[in-house]
Formats: C-alpha cells, structure tokens, sequence
C-alpha cells in the first residue's frame, strides 16, 4: 500500500530546496549585477567617463612657431608661413589598410610613399600621430577635408613651417628638418614636446639657437560626433612662438657679397674691427635651406653631397686652407715683436735658395733682389720670409699666429666649426708621430706645409692688427640684455691724440676687457703701413685692385694656398696658374682693413683654385670694400637706435 501522504511531503521538501537555491542564485546574481553596478557608477566611473570623452572630445598638440631671425636692419632672414598638414593617429583608425587606400586616391600618393609611411608607422607608438603630408596645398586640403568624416584616425592640421627668402644666408642661418631619433635622445626639451613632425634646427644659427628659438608647444580640443566629424572647439592654447633674434648682419652687403661670388667656389667674411660684428659671412656654392624643411628627396640630397665644389659646407668657418702670404704679417711682426729682425733687415732674393739640402723657390723666377722687410711685405717676396722663419723658429711663429685666432674656433657653439691646425714642434709630435724638421718652418713661414685656417679667422687676424692689435671676440648675434661696447674705438682714439695723458676712467669700463696683442705699438703700425703699400703703391701685388677716393682707400695682403707643387720643367716653362688644370691650381686669398686713415672694418676673400690673390681674391674685395664703406653711415644710425632700444 502506497503512502501518498509520505510522497507528498517528499516532493514538497524537494520543490522547496529548489526554490531556495533558485532564490539564492537569483540573489548572488542581482547581488553581482548590483555590485557591477555601483562599480561602474562609483569606482569605475572615471574610467568610463575618461573612455566616453576620449570618444567625444579629441585633443591635437600644435607646433610651436619658431622665432623670427634677422639682420642688423630688421629684415627677416629665417621666418614663418602657415602649411597645411595631414596626420593619422593609428590607434584611431579601424583599417589602416583600406584608410591608406582612400587617402592615396585623395592626395594621389605615390606607393613608395605609402610604404614608407607604414614602415614608419611599424617602428612607432600606435598612440604616436604619423604626418602623411606636412605641405598640402590648398586644393589639397580642402579635398580631404570633404572626406574627413568618412576617414577614421585622420586629422587635417593648420600647423608653420619655417621660410628662407634669402639663399645667400643659407650657411649663416642653417635650416630645421624633422627632428630624428638622435635629436630627441640628446636634446630633454624635444622629448617634452611630443609633436609629430616637429622641426629643429640643424646647421648654423638654427642649431645654435634652438633651443631659445624653437618655443612652446599648444594644443586644439574639439568635441567630435560618433563619425569623429568636429562638432565645436572646446579649448585652444596655441602656444608660446619662440624668442626672435637680432643679428650683426647686413642683408643688402650679404646679398651683395654672395651675387659677386656666385659662380665661384669661394667665402668672403667681412667684420668691425673694434666690436667684432660681423658684417657679412658668405659661402659659395650655396644651396637652398627651403628644400630641407618638408623633407629633401634623395636624387637633390646626392646632388648636394657628390657636388665637387661641396654646396654644404660652410667655407666661412669650416672650410681648411693654408693661409699663404697672408700670413707673412703675422711672421714680420712676431720677428720684430721677439727681436729676430727690425724694419731695416735686408735679404737679398735671387729667385731660389737652398736650406737644408731643399731648394725653396720664390714665386718671382728671376727674384726680388735687396729687400727689406716693408719692401717684402708689399712685393710679397717669399726668399725673405724663408730667412725670418728660419731665424724665428716655428715656436715663436706659432704662439703669435695663435694670439691673433688663428687655430681657435672664432664664433663658439657654431655645429660645424672647425679649428685649423697652427703647427709647431709640439703638435707634429701629438699628432703625426715625428721630429719637427727645420725645412717645415721655412714653409710655415710663407702659410704653406701643415698650416690651415679657415676665412674667419684670417678676418679675425686682420681685424686684430687693423685696431692696433688688440683683441676682439667676433659675435653674429646681438645680446638685447647686453649693451655692445665700442670702448675700444674709444681708448685708440683717446691714446692717440693723448699719447702721454693717462686714460680716463669713465672710457676704460669695467666689463670691457682690453687685452693687448703686441709689445711694441711701433710693430703694428709698420705691419699696417707694409699692406697700405702692397694695395697703393707701384709694384705692390694688389695694387691694380685699389681703390683712389681717399674715403674709401684700403691695405691688404694678398696669398695663395698651393695645391700641387710645381716641377721644375713647370718653373722654367713658367707655366701659369691658368694654364693648370682647375683642381690643380692654387687657392687665391687676400686680407685687408678699410679705410686705411681710419679703419673701421676687416675684409678676407678666399677663392678655391683662383690661381692668385692678385687676381682672382683682391678684385673682388675691392667691390665689397666699397659696398660696406658706402653702407657705413646707415649701420652707425641704426647702431645709435640700437643702444636707446636697449
């Protein structure tokens, strides 16, 4: 007999523990939702609120805008111009595949391009904002931005780009280029920045001043509709520009100066001999500092680099040559300065001389005859400096060559300076490993052997001998805090109209440092007098290039570098420097200080395989002489501005 009674209250004790355990999972999982819940409206509510915003609101940084450069009379020589850009952020972009698809039939990129741009785009952050183009043009930009909604990731940007409307510059200033690797690496302030594609300075005055110059980064904040299409802009900080700078230079010299040289491989440096201004720095062959700021291609990057005549370097400052006759100056007053030699001691020049078991030759074949040391200097007898050299020593040579600038950078903190070598006994024994021999110093003495120098030190040397022989610190760029010092233009004028009167306090200022370069003021005048000779008198080696206005009369040294030494057949054939090969012939130089009765500036002029100085350096110094004479009232009332801004 069945008990249904027993069954029921079975089933029913069953039913119930089911129920249970159903209500308790009900619970835990409501318990879950609930606590999921205020999770995600309590703790994690930021996060999704940051997520959300991330989907509304995009944020791009702004390039900061570099500062303005200019010359001495406010032009703008290194400016900026608004460019139109296009970046991708990859993290933003669901297909980056078929995103490039659209954007190479927009813009009509090429696949090289493409490919590169996703090389690059392997080797970055995703977070990171690649630049498809950093130059559209109109056309271009208004094309994609038609399209901008349609294409995720991608964002169209107003950005500055930097702008060099002088070519003759180029060296001076330099150029910016995108920042590398290598530039975010050693450079803290790039790192702070974090903006695709941000240019820096590379060469010259942009390198020098980059970090003063290249300012602050900004930023735009939209809020963007669930296509990414902009609704409204919510915030825009656009930045610091970064500081602008003066410079000593005078563009309508400058422009001048490179016009005069443009088909030649050859610098001309002009400075005042009392502050150091640099008046004009010109190298040629120049090149065009535009053509790197988006990015050079690789067939004009060749052009440069393989050019024979080096587009690149700046001649002015790091190109090497041996300094020639220029130097025989520096070698006739280090002879009086140690008392080797006097202005009266007399050689006597037959064309050759034998020292050493070497026959040294002069230029002159048949020889100068009796010469005395001003006579030497103006026909540039090269017998007679082989005598003071040897008498002199290369040691004694050396030291006074090196008091005047020569081996030493002038400018300081230019990327691509370089110092020059001003051999001595010393140095060939660090360097090359051997004996000074008594044949090198005859070569030392005419500029030859291991000497090098670049233009502006053989502008400084002359400068320094022009204000009677004392020295100055060249500067490009003008210090606003600083008030320039003209005190020794001042003092020379003084001492020379007061020769037995002490000098008054009030001229000698406290942070102007007088730092003499002679022992004997006597020496320095008869070095002047010497190059006054060599230009204004008969038989001196630039005397065809000289200039009669007694305003604008000048005195100069001429040189040549020799590249390939002459044979003996060459010597009796009396082959000209023409008539050589053009790598073959010598490098033309000339020095000089204007004008003569009261000199104001330093002019030095290289010409590579010029031949002569005579010919090819001097002639050309004499046009720019005259052009900077001619501008020298107008710098004299800007400089007068110029001290009331300050």
């Amino acid at each position: 007999m069945i008990n249904f009674t027993e069954g029921t209250v079975n089933k029913s004790k069953l039913i119930s523990r089911r129920m249970f355990t159903l209500t308790v999972a009900k619970f835990i999982v409501f318990g879950g939702i609930f606590g999921r819940l205020v999770s995600l409206q309590i703790n994690e509510s930021k996060k999704y609120r940051t997520l959300s915003d991330k989907n509304r609101f995009r944020e791009w940084r702004l390039a900061p805008q570099r500062g303005v450069i200019k010359d001495y009379f406010d032009n703008e020589i290194a400016s900026n111009k608004r460019v139109y850009q296009l970046h991708i952020t990859p993290e933003n972009a669901s297909n980056i595949e078929g995103l490039f698809f659209r954007i190479q039939k927009i813009l009509n990129l090429s696949n090289e391009r493409v490919f590169s741009l996703k090389r690059k785009m392997a080797k970055q952050k995703p977070w990171e904002p690649i630049i498809v183009s950093d130059n559209l043009n109109w056309s271009e930009f208004s094309r994609i931005n038609l399209f901008l909604h349609e294409l995720q990731g991608v964002e169209a940007v107003v950005s500055v780009a930097r702008i060099y409307p002088y070519k003759s510059t180029s060296h001076l200033i330099g150029y910016v280029s995108q920042a590398s690797a290598k530039d975010l690496q050693k450079k803290e302030y790039l790192r702070n920045m974090s903006v695709p594609g941000i240019s820096v300075g590379k060469t010259g005055l942009e390198h020098k001043l980059d970090e003063n110059i290249i300012g602050k980064v900004g930023f735009q904040r939209y809020e963007v509709n669930a296509f990414g299409k902009r609704i409204r802009q919510i915030d825009l900080d656009k930045g610091q520009a970064g500081q602008n700078f003066k410079t000593t230079l005078d563009l309508d010299v400058q422009e001048f100066a490179a016009k005069t040289i443009e088909n030649l491989a050859a610098s001309i440096c002009v400075m005042d001999i009392y502050n150091g201004d640099v008046i004009t720095m010109v190298s040629s062959p120049t090149y065009d500092p535009n053509a790197f700021v988006h990015g050079i291609d690789k067939k004009s990057w060749k052009y440069l680099l393989d050019h024979r005549d080096k587009p690149l370097t700046n001649k002015s400052i790091a190109g090497l040559y041996p300094p020639g006759s220029t130097i025989k100056t520096i070698v006739a007053l280090s002879a009086l300065e140690n008392d080797i030699a006097n202005t009266k001691s007399n050689v006597y020049c037959k064309g050759a001389i034998d020292f050493y078991g070497e026959k040294f030759h002069c230029w002159k074949k048949k020889g100068h005859g009796s010469m005395n040391m001003r006579d030497a200097i103006k026909q540039s007898c090269d017998i007679y400096f082989y005598e003071i050299a040897r008498k002199l020593g290369v040691d004694r040579l050396s030291e006074t060559a090196k008091r005047f600038g020569l081996g030493s950078k002038t400018l300081g903190g230019f990327l691509e300076e370089r110092s020059g070598v001003v051999p001595n006994t010393k140095w060939k024994k660090k360097f090359i490993g051997k004996n000074w021999y008594l044949g090198e110093t005859l070569h030392s003495g005419i500029g030859q052997g291991y000497f090098l120098s670049t233009p502006m030190q053989l502008c400084l040397m002359t400068a320094q001998l022009a204000n009677g022989g004392y020295k100055i610190k060249p500067r490009i760029v003008i210090d606003p805090n600083k008030k320039n010092q003209d005190n020794l233009k001042e003092y020379i004028e003084y001492k020379n109209a007061n020769p037995n009167i002490p000098l008054p306090v009030d001229i000698l200022v406290s942070n102007f440092n007088l730092e003499p370069l002679f022992r004997n003021q006597e020496n320095i005048n008869f070095i002047k007098d010497a190059m006054f000779a060599s230009t204004n008198e008969p038989g001196g080696t630039s005397y065809r290039s000289r200039l009669t206005k007694k305003e604008f009369r000048f005195a100069g040294k001429t040189g040549s570098s020799q590249i390939k030494r002459f044979t003996e057949a060459q010597r009796e054939a009396e082959v000209k420097q023409t008539e050589l090969k053009y790598l073959d012939r010598d490098h033309a130089l000339f020095i000089a200080f204007a004008p003569y009765d009261n000199p104001n500036y330093a002019i030095s002029v290289v010409v590579e395989h010029g031949g002569t100085g005579s010919s090819a350096a001097a002639p050309i110094a004499k046009k720019v002489i005259k052009k900077v004479l001619e501008r020298h009232e107008l710098r004299m009332i800007n400089k007068s501005k110029l001290g009331e801004e300050i």
